[in-house]
């Protein structure tokens, strides 16, 4: 396992790498714009952008100017610099970081607390009222654009907009450093709004694998053995059927600490999607590569937390 983790950490480093040069070439390479111009702004002079382009080593070529973005990453931990924000891209991913945490570890709570028990009670009571009901609204908020049910929501439940003011959320965020209370209250609807439809994906999953797992000939051995139901489902039945949900959920968590554009950009949440989204409106490049490279460790690396997880959850599995 221990030689399995460090290929696995060699690999990271070699997909971060390619990812960088990827981004690179898409955001530096291919497009006609010149980055000193949009750093300069509107009808500036030719000294201007020519003092920017030489600031940033914008008049070097292609390469010398990766070359010099990867000694500056893996050496020094720097990212460039924001040319809207006029701050390093590091220190504004950490700025923001903390916020896509506690939008995605809440959301995460949320769709799994109604996932599984929905998912499971489904499987067992098979084409039953509850199995039906719940995968029909599973089926609804599946088809729910993140957006679009955000937005009803504000407009339903906010408390300032709000036509059934329930919620405290207005469109104000306040780290939990602050206040708590304002924090937990204004971070209820985007949870649940960006849950929806990972809970209603991940209880029709999982009552699909209960459901082929239960099938197995080692489930009816142990019911033939005389082991009580209960057990059967909880020792044998969720261990197996949670394994592909754990190769999923890693993808996901993925994905979201990359950044939830979609959902921080409706609530106004400042983490790294809102980050990304200003950026791309902006053209600012450094901070568009530094968050894709976020993102893609992100995902590298959970991808490795899944694989370790699984030998954990199946004890069939090793790795050599």
């Amino acid at each position: 396992m221990t030689a399995y983790i460090v290929r696995r950490l060699a690999w990271i480093v070699v997909l971060l790498a390619l990812v960088s040069a990827l981004t690179f070439v898409v955001f530096y390479v291919v497009p006609s714009t010149d980055p000193a111009q949009l750093r300069a702004g509107r009808n500036p002079s030719p000294d201007l952008v020519e003092s920017i382009r030489h600031t940033y080593g914008l008049d070097k070529s292609k390469p010398a100017q990766y070359a010099d973005f990867l000694e500056r990453a893996v050496l020094h931990g720097d990212l460039g610099y924001s040319y809207g924000h006029d701050e390093p891209v590091r220190q504004l991913i950490f700025d923001r970081l903390p916020a896509t945490i506690y939008l995605t570890l809440g959301a995460v709570i949320v769709w799994l607390a109604v996932a599984i028990p929905v998912g499971l009670i489904s499987a067992i009571r098979r084409h039953s009222i509850f199995d039906r009901l719940a995968m029909g609204i599973a089926l609804l908020a599946i088809s729910a654009p993140v957006y679009w049910l955000g937005l009803v929501c504000l407009y339903l439940f906010s408390k300032d907009i709000g036509q059934f003011p329930i919620f405290l959320g207005s469109g104000t965020y306040v780290p939990p450093t602050t206040d708590f209370g304002t924090f937990f209250g204004s971070m209820i609807m985007p949870w649940f709004v960006l849950a929806a439809s990972f809970a209603a994906f991940y209880a029709r999953l999982l009552r699909s694998n209960v459901l082929e797992v239960m099938s197995e000939d080692y489930i009816r051995t142990a019911r033939a053995k005389g082991v009580r139901e209960r057990i059967v489902i909880r020792r044998h039945v969720m261990r197996s059927a949670m394994t592909p949900l754990v190769t999923v959920l890693g993808l996901d968590i993925g994905v979201l600490l990359g950044g939830a554009i979609l959902a921080e950009t409706v609530f106004n949440i400042p983490g790294i999607g809102r980050l990304s989204y200003e950026a791309i409106q902006n053209g600012d490049l450094p901070v568009i590569q530094g968050t894709v490279l976020l993102g893609a460790f992100f995902i590298v690396f959970l991808n490795l937390v899944v694989d370790i997880v699984y030998a954990y959850l199946d004890p069939r599995i090793r790795y050599s």
